[in-house]
């Protein structure tokens, strides 16, 4: 992934420090400049094939985390739990996207599950993929986690998003029958009702159900990893 200092401008790297700067001195001051971060740092998509910042996270959401990792540094793991709650459910769509992005880098155990519960629960397809990154990963229990890969496959989030997927479906490995059971009931269910089925979802089941690992590590193909 591009470094975010190359995706800024000068006066964006300068307002960036600025900012960092100032919740590092004062953590408290996140609540009033988190909200400002696209307009005064920057935004757009870090991968231009990726606009919506599905796999890979914004400009604006790079930038967000960024301040969050700052701001961290003056509280214990408690008020960190409490401060990046208020800041998902005060926060409009994006702020909650770069909330969910700043989980892998911040130091709350299992605290924040809740959040990504909420993410999982609602249908904005860019808080699903944020909600399914590495943090995820590590700390949602296996129910939960396959009816987010379910969920991604209902609503178009490209398995490419789901970090840690060849690693917690088996792919390779030991298999997750259950897994396997539920993509295939979801891909049965398409075709009865005469409509295709996802790209992800037969890439997925055909690593799940074949008699060997993939020799190539079963990557998502290149071809999903990016959908409008």
């Amino acid at each position: 992934m591009t470094r975010l200092d190359d995706l800024l401008d000068t006066e964006g790297r300068a307002r960036l420090g600025e900012l960092t700067g100032e919740v590092t001195a004062n953590p408290a001051r996140i609540a009033v400049l988190f909200p400002a971060v696209a307009r005064t740092v920057g935004r757009g998509p870090a991968d231009p094939d990726d606009p919506d910042g599905m796999v890979t996270p914004r400009i604006e959401d790079q930038a967000r985390v960024a301040l969050v990792c700052a701001a961290a540094q003056g509280w214990d793991r408690d008020a960190l739990v409490a401060e990046i709650g208020a800041l998902y459910r005060h926060g409009d769509a994006d702020e909650k996207r770069a909330v969910l992005r700043a989980l892998d880098h911040l130091d709350v155990g299992d605290a924040a599950l809740d959040l990504v519960g909420d993410a999982l629960r609602g249908n904005d397809t860019r808080h699903i993929a944020a909600a399914l990154g590495p943090y995820a990963a590590r700390h949602l229990d296996a129910h939960t986690w396959r009816h987010g890969v379910l969920k991604c496959l209902f609503t178009g989030v490209p398995l490419a998003a789901v970090s840690g997927i060849a690693e917690r479906s088996g792919i390779g490995e030991r298999r997750d029958a259950e897994l396997a059971r539920m993509v295939e009931a979801f891909a049965a269910e398409r075709r009865a009702a005469g409509r295709d089925v996802p790209a992800d979802a037969t890439w997925l089941l055909d690593q799940l159900t074949s008699r060997r690992p993939d020799p190539d590590g079963a990557p998502v193909p290149d071809q999903q990893r990016v959908r409008p």
